[in-house]
């Protein structure tokens, strides 16, 4: 499975960025996908997740400005991040977890991360 990555970036805070995250390779379906986030010399978290139903998870510290969306027929993610803070600055990574075999025999696999940098 190959997660591509795309939309990171450098924005001034209150500004607005976009990620996109598209999923290839063989699996049957997509059960979770992801966003997470590293900071420098921090441990990565979680930023939001969203499940194949729709349900949806947020960080508290992002709710309100970021939201997590899903196209299942094209095994993408993206994450639309408004009102930009600096302290949102970090490598973003796609994270999912498939399918592989038949019935719930699953993996997870990461992008490679994105850079996003917001200046105040």
């Amino acid at each position: 499975v190959q997660l591509v990555e795309s939309g990171g970036g450098l924005v001034q805070a209150g500004g607005s960025l976009r990620l996109s995250c598209a999923a290839s390779g063989f699996f049957f379906s997509i059960n979770v996908m992801g966003w997470y986030r590293q900071a420098p010399g921090k441990q990565r978290e979680l930023v939001a997740t969203i499940t194949s139903g729709g349900s949806t998870n947020y960080a508290d510290s992002v709710k309100g400005r970021f939201t997590i969306s899903r196209d299942n027929a094209r095994n993408t993610v993206n994450l639309q991040m408004n009102n930009l803070k600096p302290e949102d600055t970090g490598v973003y990574s796609c994270n999912v977890e498939v399918i592989v075999r038949l019935p719930r025999q699953t993996a997870n696999y990461w992008g490679q991360g994105t850079q996003v940098t917001v200046s105040s």
